[in-house]
């Protein structure tokens, strides 16, 4: 198994035994968390990638 570095995308299966996944920040703290399980991984994998193509969209945000 590789050495971990951070920053980096943990993919783990729950109670169920579905996946989700966790990121961690350079500083290994995490920051960010799956909002949904995924039966397979590869779905998982799959919404990670999407998060990762999501830098350049637009912030919108309330006052």
């Amino acid at each position: 198994m590789a050495d971990v570095t951070y920053p980096c995308y943990w993919q783990k299966k729950d109670k169920s035994g579905d996946w989700y996944w966790i990121y961690y920040a350079k500083n290994g703290e995490e920051i960010a968390r799956s909002s949904e399980s995924y039966v397979n991984r590869s779905d998982c994998t799959h919404s990670i990638s999407l998060v990762k193509g999501s830098k350049d969209d637009k912030i919108f945000y309330t006052d």
